[in-house]
């Protein structure tokens, strides 16, 4: 039984390697266009310091967004997102109900967050600075977001071209009205954002 399964597993492995080698870090070979977030395999996680000891981490679990992606002048390209806050998903269920209620991001009244860039600014062959309009919570805000291209391909799965993208920044709770409740003071005002997303041509 043993050799089967590792030849599945030798399969797999090198099926994922030439896969890899087939992802291009340069941006000029990618098609340029229009793509949408593709939501399976994205991801917004936020953090903050617990009690000065531990980052302590949630997520949203639904997500929609698109790209309007320029090829041979990435700084001209555009995204937006649209976060369901309503999707906030922590380890505690409890939590989870706290944050959703008007002492957080009042996701019966707000039930969406957005972000649309402005600006980007390449400071790399393979990264950039984005900077965009940030609301939540009826409250609009300008963040930076540190980005780094992860490469194009076509996507085996799909038959369409993907790009993937990791970012990073960081808000204040306080910016957006989200500093009342009772356990505030023992949670760090900043939030760092962590941005896995991928999007795809013609989705």
């Amino acid at each position: 039984m043993l050799r089967p399964l590792f030849a599945v597993l030798l399969i797999a492995a090198l099926s994922s390697s030439a896969y890899a080698s087939d992802v291009s870090k340069d941006a000029a070979k990618a098609p340029s266009g229009t793509y949408t977030l593709e939501t399976e395999h994205s991801l917004v996680l936020f953090s903050v310091l617990h009690l000065g000891l531990t980052d302590y981490y949630g997520r949203f679990d639904k997500l929609e967004g698109s790209l309007s992606f320029d090829a041979n002048t990435p700084e001209r390209s555009a995204t937006s997102i649209t976060i369901d806050t309503t999707s906030v998903d922590t380890p505690s269920a409890r939590l989870n109900d706290t944050l959703k209620d008007s002492s957080v991001f009042a996701s019966t009244q707000f039930p969406t967050a957005t972000f649309k860039s402005t600006a980007i600014t390449r400071t790399g062959p393979d990264t950039g600075r984005i900077e965009g309009m940030l609301t939540m919570k009826g409250v609009t805000k300008p963040v930076v977001l540190d980005a780094v291209f992860r490469g194009g391909a076509l996507n085996p799965l799909t038959g369409k071209y993907a790009l993937g993208f990791h970012a990073t920044g960081v808000v204040k709770r306080s910016d957006f009205g989200m500093a009342g409740t009772i356990w505030s003071p023992f949670v760090s005002d900043e939030v760092n954002l962590t941005i896995e997303a991928m999007f795809e041509q013609g989705r």
